[in-house]
């Protein structure tokens, strides 16, 4: 037995103790609520019966070519544990795409009439196994139909996605934990007929289930398809620069020095007609050199995902992606990945330990606590002037609670006559852990608030403040319930 292979088996049989233990928490089903549509305000997702749908994202693009069903079924639980609703993959990262039992996506070009053969687990069986899976574990796969720079090079042209369209609409039109995701990482003025194509078809087809497109970095899918009817919802990618990393880029869509700054991508967003949902879908990934491409580059930490996680959410997106370096291309021993990610020294099994993966569901859990679609990003809580970068300060509220999150622990004046009641009771709440520290009740008006700790020293806190004759949290609680 290949030495990772046996690593993985000791993994799996580790991992059953800990599914078994963790039974208590009970497999959600979220689609038991209807299929996803975008509520009337035009900011949110919502399930057919109304219930709240916040997308917690996981990324694992090349799940369909790298992981076998044993490791596809330990992944996806260890995503159900941590608190991920949501999973995106790449559905095809070549053409043909091959997965792991060395079958092929296509056996003849775009004719898929013989995809399925007796007696073989194919390339779309697996898929199939991957959605399935995820469906028994509440989880939703996002489909990125096809990688952008496939389609860029003409490997796929608008004959053919036709053809692809509808063999995918068909296939998992019934499935209900699907979203489409088109493009992927590809400006939207690249080959827009091929897009436009893709997108149609499987509309045709599958009206059921949402879809949306995945941009460029720092792009937007607002630029180019905001007014489409296939487009549910606007998705962009902040990408993974730190402040100032340029890197000569003659084509720069935003101005420099504003690379960290992923909610500007959300508040443009939110000034275009018709208003639609939003979502940082690509941002920083654990573990990945700031700017891809520099092995002697530091690394983004958990500190920063969870920054452009809480800055994209209060600044009024509609959920968040998370993603790591190792997971997303599932590294192991013996295999070198792209943007310095070593399987020797952390395999995709290792990095499902890792502090951001495991700390989004505590974002989840908090925009889940209150009334949901009353929620609106709101700067003016913010009395006097504003930080900039680290200092940057994001509120938002409904009629009865405010939230704002302070990444540096910098001093902030926090106006509390902007939501309802006399008294507001204030809580601390800790992004890394999900504990709730009881601050007191306060008067309400503007307040100066510190809490006692280091400056930039990865101690990032969300202040909670709810008028005093609601209950939505209690001053006894220690720590949310899980969403």
């Amino acid at each position: 037995m290949k030495p990772h292979r046996l690593i993985f088996l000791l993994l799996a049989l580790l991992a059953g103790a800990t599914v078994l233990h963790a039974q208590k928490k009970s497999t959600y089903i979220p689609w038991k609520n209807g299929p996803l549509k975008v509520s009337e305000e035009g900011r949110y997702l919502k399930h057919e019966n109304g219930t709240p749908f916040f997308w917690l994202g996981e990324t694992g693009w090349l799940m369909p070519q790298r992981l076998n069903r044993d490791e596809v079924a330990y992944y996806l639980e260890k995503c159900r544990l941590a608190g991920y609703n949501m999973v995106q993959v790449q559905v095809l990262n070549a053409v043909p795409s091959y997965n792991v039992y060395g079958q092929p996506s296509m056996s003849d070009g775009f004719d898929f009439k013989q995809t399925d053969r007796p007696g073989v687990y194919g390339y779309w069986e697996h898929m199939d196994y991957i959605i399935d899976t995820a469906a028994s574990k509440g989880i939703y796969i996002g489909m990125v139909c096809i990688w952008g720079g496939l389609v860029n090079k003409g490997d796929m042209d608008r004959k053919q996605a036709v053809a692809y369209g509808t063999f995918l609409a068909n296939r998992y039109k019934e499935c209900p934990n699907i979203i489409w995701i088109i493009g992927g990482d590809i400006r939207g003025d690249k080959k827009t007929e091929v897009w436009e194509t893709l997108a149609q078809t499987i509309r045709r087809i599958d009206s059921g289930h949402l879809m949306t497109f995945h941009p460029r970095g720092r792009t937007t899918s607002a630029t180019w398809f905001n007014d489409r009817d296939w487009l549910d919802f606007n998705m962009f990618q902040s990408g993974h620069r730190r402040y100032g990393q340029r890197k000569g880029d003659a084509d720069y869509p935003i101005a420099e020095n504003t690379e960290e700054d992923n909610w500007r991508y959300v508040e443009k967003s939110q000034t275009m007609t018709p208003l639609k949902p939003v979502i940082d879908d690509e941002p920083i990934y654990e573990d990945i050199p700031q700017g891809l491409h520099g092995a002697d580059e530091p690394r983004w930490e958990a500190h920063d995902v969870r920054r452009y996680a809480y800055w994209s959410v209060f600044a009024g997106s509609f959920g968040h992606t998370y993603g790591h370096n190792a997971i997303m291309q599932f590294v192991r021993p013996g295999y070198l990945g792209a943007y310095s990610a070593d399987g020797r020294q952390k395999a995709w099994w290792d990095a499902l330990e890792d502090p951001g993966f495991n700390q989004m569901k505590h974002l989840k859990n908090l925009m889940l606590a209150f009334p949901y679609f009353e929620r609106v990003p709101d700067q003016s809580i913010i009395a006097g002037q504003n930080g900039e970068r680290y200092d940057r300060l994001l509120a938002t509220r409904g009629t009865d609670y405010l939230l704002v999150y302070n990444y540096s622990g910098r001093p902030m004046e926090i106006d509390l006559t902007r939501i309802s009641g006399e008294k507001k009771n204030l809580w601390w709440y800790s992004p890394q852990t999900g504990r709730l520290e009881y601050i007191g009740e306060f008067d309400s008006r503007i307040h100066t608030i510190q809490r006692d700790g280091g400056y930039m020293r990865g101690e990032d806190r969300v202040l909670i403040a709810i008028d005093s004759t609601k209950t939505y949290i209690h001053t006894e609680w220690q720590e949310l319930p899980e969403k």
